[in-house]
């Protein structure tokens, strides 16, 4: 009697741990999609900075010139103030070109709001 319970014991046990080992199958497919699309998505954020990237650099470039002269007729507004007056506008002129210069180099980085992120 103590053998068919043990038995019957055995082969529940075994047929919970086959189971157990049972696992799903992983939809490779869409692994591969998703990393494809990762890399699309790297590479255009990637080119997107490479194109930017002299775009910025001048307007850096002319707002630092801009805004220089800017304090520059600062400056001159004691001394001479014609030309300390001229200096500002002309000054304040080009570092806004500058500025605008760089904020066009921002928007072609930037790709938009991130997107929520799906969990699998």
């Amino acid at each position: 009697m103590s053998r068919l319970y043990f038995t019957i014991l055995i082969l529940f046990g075994l047929s919970f741990s086959t189971f157990a080992q049972s696992s799903e199958k992983v939809n490779l497919d869409s692994l591969v999609n998703q990393i494809v699309k990762l890399d699309q998505e790297l590479y255009q954020v990637q080119l997107n900075l490479n194109q930017s990237q002299k775009q910025l650099k001048t307007g850096i470039f002319i707002a630092t010139i801009g805004y220089s002269v800017t304090i520059l007729g600062g400056q001159l507004l004691g001394s001479n103030p014609d030309l300390g007056k001229t200096l500002l506008y002309t000054g304040g002129a080009i570092g806004i070109g500058g500025t605008y210069t760089l904020v066009r180099g921002f928007n072609k980085i930037s790709l938009g709001p991130p997107r929520r992120r799906i969990v699998y």
